[in-house]
């Protein structure tokens, strides 16, 4: 029942007793408010102003459980920021400011403050099936290294930016090996698939403002399903059959060409000498022919005869027999030069003997067969 109802006595909230028509007593209400602070700090209840009890809180108590509870206010409002970290200050829920690294003071229950590291490189991982631009099935294994680049939209402008950012990896990694051929995933595509997967993360992730920056993308496995992995174990086989005939036939080229090459240089080196020679060797017997012309318009007849002479050696050094012709003989003997050669001790070779040695050897011939020729005839005369 309410206190100014009928019967309820007319006693208002204060505890005193009030008129009928007047309005309650201020005074006695604070009184009776400082009577409960004082037994609430030790003090007595039921002395007025001139009563025998404790005296009330003072003055200056008050101040100083004001000065108090402003201190207490105050520390807790006191923080730190690092070197690797940035706060997000929101007043009354509305953005104020980022708070560089430093010791920082903001209102408590007043202003919000957030503390975000934006040095740290944080992790994460994406695996899953996805269908290639040959319509084969391909299980891809990617990392993601990221830090946060703007704390106050990692903070406020995206709701849960990690799951964002999971979403939208997925999101570009099924785009760029949707566009990308299953022999290229499984081998030597990789690193082109890491470079436009980052590059397409990154557009994404700015779009959102998740204020995240990506450091480096990893594709660290591929592989074909469980299923047909033993049907690409063979492929990849083939593959490496291939590349290794390949290398083969490179290598055989390269081994045959150069030394063709070689043979067709010393070729035409041959060639050049052969032409050097012959022209040489021209030059030389037209010189030669010069000089035995002057020679010979000095002394026909020397000449003549050592020509002959020369002609004569040349066709002897060749032949293992002689034909010598006698002045007034009959007959025309054949004799084996190569043995008269060996008798007369002479151990040079036909190229070797002189022009003074054969004509020693055709003088003895000749006087061996005159004294024959002689002997010969005496016998038939007697």
């Amino acid at each position: 029942m309410a206190w100014n109802e009928p019967g309820g006595n007319n006693q208002d909230p204060w505890g005193g007793k009030r008129g009928n028509d007047g309005p309650p007593d201020l005074d006695e209400a604070l009184k009776k408010f400082q009577e409960k602070i004082n037994g609430l700090f030790g003090g007595s209840s039921g002395g007025g102003a001139g009563g025998s009890g404790a005296p009330g809180l003072s003055g200056a108590s008050i101040v100083f459980l004001l000065v108090a509870l402003v201190v207490v206010y105050a520390a807790f409002g006191v923080y730190q920021v690092n070197e690797q970290e940035r706060a997000v200050v929101l007043r009354l829920g509305v953005y104020s400011e980022t708070k560089q690294p430093g010791l920082r003071w903001n209102p408590p229950l007043i202003d919000s403050v957030t503390v975000v590291n934006v040095t740290k490189v944080r992790l994460h991982s994406s695996k899953g099936q996805m269908l290639t631009e040959d319509l084969n099935i391909v299980d891809v294994n990617l990392s993601v290294q990221y830090k946060i680049a703007d704390a106050s939209e990692f903070v406020l402008k995206v709701r849960n930016p990690e799951r964002s950012l999971a979403e939208a990896t997925d999101s570009a990694l099924r785009h760029v090996v949707g566009s990308t051929e299953m022999h290229e995933v499984l081998t030597e595509g990789r690193a082109r698939i890491a470079i436009e997967v980052q590059q397409r993360l990154q557009e994404y992730l700015d779009d959102y403002q998740t204020g995240i920056q990506i450091n480096t993308i990893n594709v660290e496995g591929t592989s074909p399903p469980r299923e047909v992995q033993a049907a690409f174990d063979d492929v990849n086989k083939a593959r490496e059959d291939e590349e290794r005939l390949k290398n083969e036939a490179e290598a055989y080229a390269n081994g045959i060409i150069p030394e063709a090459r070689g043979k067709a240089q010393r070729v035409i080196e041959e060639a050049n000498a052969y032409k050097a020679q012959v022209v040489a060797q021209a030059e030389g017997e037209a010189q030669r022919f010069e000089k035995l012309l002057t020679e010979y318009k000095k002394a026909p007849k020397v000449t003549r005869e050592r020509l002959y002479l020369d002609a004569v050696q040349q066709v002897m050094a060749n032949s293992s027999k002689i034909m010598v012709d006698v002045e007034g003989g009959n007959n025309m003997m054949y004799l084996p030069l190569d043995k008269i050669v060996s008798q007369s001790k002479v151990s040079r070779s036909a190229e070797e003997i002189s022009p003074t040695v054969i004509r020693e050897i055709s003088n003895r011939v000749a006087d061996q067969l005159r004294r024959e020729s002689i002997n010969t005839r005496r016998r038939e005369i007697r």
